[in-house]
Order: structure tokens, then sequence, then C-alpha cells
């Protein structure tokens, strides 16, 4: 069984950049397709990015489209999302997912496993 736990989150100034990594534990990570979603306080958890098992393809929501980026390191077990020129409304708290459905990450639906989350915060 995989096991996810992300890192990286904190407290980041408007128009800086952060990364996030989410460390798998398990010997089948390089099978999964992951996604990074986060969700902000009084709002509902959504779709942020996600990527293939291959790397081969990427998916981003429009919110974030070239500001974001999600790449994984099957070696290390691990998926990250840089992101870049980072909004006050992109605090959230962020949480990576992990699925053998590209479209299930893509809806957010009946997701296989999730890591625990971690907190960004941008300060105006």
């Amino acid at each position: 069984q995989v096991q996810l736990v992300e890192s990286g989150g904190g407290l980041v100034q408007a128009g800086g950049s952060l990364s996030l990594s989410c460390a798998a534990s398990g010997r089948t990570f390089s099978t999964y397709n992951m996604g990074w979603f986060r969700q902000a306080p009084g709002k509902e958890r959504e779709f942020v990015a996600a990527i293939k098992w291959s790397s081969s393809n990427t998916y981003y929501a429009d919110s974030v489209k070239g500001r974001f980026t999600i790449s994984r390191d099957n070696a290390k077990n691990t998926v990250y999302l840089r992101m870049d020129t980072l909004k006050p409304e992109d605090t959230a708290v962020y949480y990576c997912a992990a699925d053998h459905s590209v479209p299930a990450l893509r809806l957010m639906r009946n997701l296989e496993l999730w890591g625990q989350g971690t907190l960004v915060t941008v300060s105006s």
C-alpha cells in the first residue's frame, strides 16, 4: 500500500515561488498517476494539476496554468509542484493524491490515495 506525505508548504509573499513535494512509500508508486489539489478556507477542494505515471502528460486547472508546474521522479517516489507568481488566492491546504485513472484525478472522483496536506499561505 502506498502512503503519501506532502511537504514544502509555508508563508510566501505574493509574486513569490514555492515548491511542494509529495513523497510516497511503497513499491508501486510508478504505476500511479498523481495529482495535486487544494482547499481554501471555506471552499471546496479543487483540482490543481495532474501527471501521468510515465510523465508523458500533464494537466492543469486554468487558474494555475502557466504559473504551476507538476513533475515527478519515479526513482525517488516523489511528485513535485512548483508554484511561481503566487497570488493571495492560491492560499490553501494543498494535497497530493494518487489514482490509476487520469480522468478520476482530473474530476477528483473517488481517488485511491490522499496525503494529509500542507498549508500554503500567500500574503499580499
